[in-house]
């Protein structure tokens, strides 16, 4: 959850590894794994994708 509400702040992998002491590429990989879960293509999609799970119904 920390990496996709980074990445939809608009950090690059670089950055959220650099934040989370991870490496770029194991960002990219949960982020992989993280898209279609939540049928998604691209950041922006995640960053609303993410704002509606925050809203109460």
């Amino acid at each position: 959850m920390q990496i996709a509400q980074l990445a939809a702040e608009g950090l690059t992998n670089r950055d959220i590894g650099a934040r989370l002491y991870l490496s770029p590429r194991t960002i990219g990989f949960h982020l992989h794994k993280i898209f279609p879960k939540l049928g998604v293509t691209g950041r922006a999609q995640l960053r609303d994708a993410l704002g509606d799970l925050a809203r109460p119904d």
